[in-house]
């Protein structure tokens, strides 16, 4: 049976001669930021002691794993673009995929279990009288794939003198809009014990896509929020005191995520948005005074830019408020080829706040690319079905300089059994009346890569560099009828600027995201050791070397922002090693001998340095 959410309908929008031509978009197979993923550590007894009550956790940490000191697991995956309705920033996502981002191994179309949230073990030596209870929200679907009846959630209690786990509460419905509350009262005596943990399973299913592997994708998505357990509780009590952020912040430019910076200087009045918008609610049962605060940060340059605050007001019970913070600041840096500035809101409370939902932070990236998406894919894109061999997709985008096109990233999901390792035509159009025109370049015969940075970005290198100037268009045209399942962002509308090509005909799409592609200008791209421009890379800090097991960054000449990846390649020019940049990177894998060791950002060198690791 074909999942009945918009991950899993296929939407007609184009029908050809023998009317099997379909646009397409299903859930994903991998998620790209969960492969390097931590070790799972689901132990019985748990590694952080006993905790004492209350527990509380709304996911609204930095960390898209659940946060080890009150979780034994990992497989579930915290973040703020499968929902549009969480009660505060962050929720905590059941699927399909495990901690590593892949579908479960014994995953089919029967029924099986999948993710498991499993808390740390709890001192709960109380009396019934003591009015224990457990009450969270749930959400089936989100922005992801809606569960079907046969797919459920559940809760379970450990008893731990009987070392046994029991089912309390389950749910399979669907038949609902947004979060619920959920309270349950603890008054078993076998549970009333130190050591009392309680976790949660989802059950999934994958979709029949027999004749079409590369759709099948992650389903079945079931979002938790704001988890509290303690005593003196009513069956109404559901939440806190609590003012808190509702949704995360986003880019503060009119019309991208991001924009190369010397094109962004060029436009930046009109690009430059005109205030910080923030969602925040009060989810106490009278007036509340909040403060609202905001900083930008220049992380290259480590100074602060921006700083105001947007004054106090009252906020009425369980009222939210979408405000936008007039904005009188437009980005500016001394660098010449990127910048990086540090977004943060925070609201001052009432002390007895939880206080990890106050605060908002936003990475503003400029760098050589163009993007529209958020850089998380929440679904998978592509046209698929009999006559769709010759079918062509195209973004538009617009370079407000004469620029070098100098390559395209793509972002291609992992896909079942590798369906969709696929050739393909990369694409460059200009413009003639808004829609793809002349052919600028194109280089036949690529195949679908999956990147290996933090959002599966693969960088397809043109062969010689294109100018543009005004509009242009970026994409595909296929060369066979497969599902290629490019990465698609649920959150970002296109707003036109994504269409597909079938039988001579170009047309809108009609899927309401963006393609995760992005056009790559400037100079060359460094693409191995062998191209780095030594003479005016800067060398990369770090102790001690020679080294054994690990090495020590320099943090305040490079950021750990997410965005910087360290690779490390032999004197052959082999890339043996990539991993995210941090202040201390493991080296205990590699081999006897001398490395080169570049740090990279978005496919551009930041530093470089040789390494010489010993036994």
């Amino acid at each position: 049976m074909y999942k009945k959410t918009v991950l899993y309908i296929i939407f007609i929008l184009s029908i050809t001669n023998n009317g099997l031509t379909q646009e397409v978009v299903t859930g994903l197979p991998s998620n790209p930021l969960l492969k390097n993923g931590p070790p799972v550590s689901d132990s019985k007894s748990g590694s952080k002691g006993i905790l004492e009550l209350p527990f509380f956790d709304d996911f609204s940490g930095q960390d898209i794993f659940p946060d080890n000191e009150k979780w034994t697991d990992n497989y579930v995956f915290i973040n703020d673009t499968y929902t549009e309705k969480q009660i505060t920033k962050g929720v905590a996502t059941f699927d399909a995929l495990d901690n590593y981002g892949r579908l479960y191994e014994d995953a089919s179309y029967i029924s099986s279990v999948a993710d498991h949230l499993s808390s740390q073990p709890i001192n709960l030596e109380y009396t019934p009288d003591d009015s224990l209870r457990l009450s969270f929200f749930f959400e089936p679907g989100g922005t992801g794939d809606m569960p079907e009846e046969r797919d459920s959630l559940t809760l379970q209690f450990y008893a731990p003198e009987e070392d046994r786990w029991y089912p309390v509460w389950k749910t399979n419905n669907i038949d609902i809009e947004g979060f619920r509350a959920v309270n349950i009262r603890i008054d078993d005596p076998r549970f009333l014990k130190n050591g009392f943990r309680f976790r949660f399973v989802n059950y999934i299913s994958l979709s029949d896509y027999q004749n079409y592997p590369s759709m099948i994708g992650n389903c079945d998505h079931w979002n938790i929020d704001y988890i509290i357990l303690d005593k003196n509780r009513t069956d109404k009590d559901t939440l806190l005191p609590d003012v808190a952020f509702v949704s995360p912040l986003r880019s503060l430019l009119s019309t991208h995520e991001s924009i190369p910076w010397k094109q962004f200087e060029h436009i930046s009045l009109q690009e430059m948005g005109a205030f910080i918008p923030v969602h925040y609610k009060n989810y106490d049962n009278i007036v509340r005074n909040v403060t609202r605060n905001f900083q930008i940060w220049d992380v290259y340059e480590n100074k602060q830019v921006k700083l105001f605050s947007a004054g106090a007001v009252n906020i009425d019970p369980l009222a939210g408020e979408q405000y936008n913070a007039d904005l009188i600041y437009t980005y500016s840096s001394d660098n010449k080829d990127s910048a990086l500035f540090r977004v943060k809101s925070w609201l001052v409370t009432d002390e007895f706040d939880p206080k990890t939902n106050d605060t908002l932070v936003y990475y503003q990236v400029f760098n050589d690319y163009f993007a529209f998406d958020d850089g998380s894919a929440e679904a998978g894109y592509g046209i698929n079905g009999l006559g769709s061999s010759n079918a062509m997709v195209a973004c538009r985008f617009r370079s407000y300089i004469q620029d070098s096109l100098r390559a395209v990233r793509i972002c291609f999901n992992d896909s079942y059994m590798n369906a969709n390792l696929r050739s393909f035509d990369l694409m460059v159009w200009n413009d003639i009346g808004g829609l793809p025109g002349e052919v600028l370049t194109s280089v036949e015969d690529l195949m679908v890569q999956q990147g290996n940075s933090i959002n599966g970005f693969y960088t397809f290198v043109l062969p010689k560099p294109v100018m543009v100037e005004g509009l242009f268009y970026v994409g595909w045209k296929q060369r066979s009828e497969a599902f290629l399942n490019a990465g698609f962002d649920i959150n970002t509308p296109h707003q036109g600027r994504q269409m597909y090509w079938i039988n001579g005909i170009w047309h809108e799409s009609g899927q309401n995201g963006s393609l995760m592609i992005r056009p790559v200008t400037g100079p060359p791209l460094v693409t191995s050791v062998n191209d780095i421009p030594f003479h005016s890379t800067k060398p990369l800090s770090f102790r001690p070397n020679p080294a054994r097991d690990y090495i020590v960054f320099d943090t305040e000449k490079l950021p750990v922002d997410g965005l910087t990846y360290v690779s490390f390649f032999d004197l052959s020019g082999k890339k043996v090693k990539e991993v995210l940049f941090s202040e201390t990177v493991d080296i205990s894998y590699l081999k006897t001998g001398i490395y080169i060791i570049v740090a990279s950002r978005q496919g551009r060198s930041l530093g470089y340095n040789r390494l010489i690791k010993i036994k």
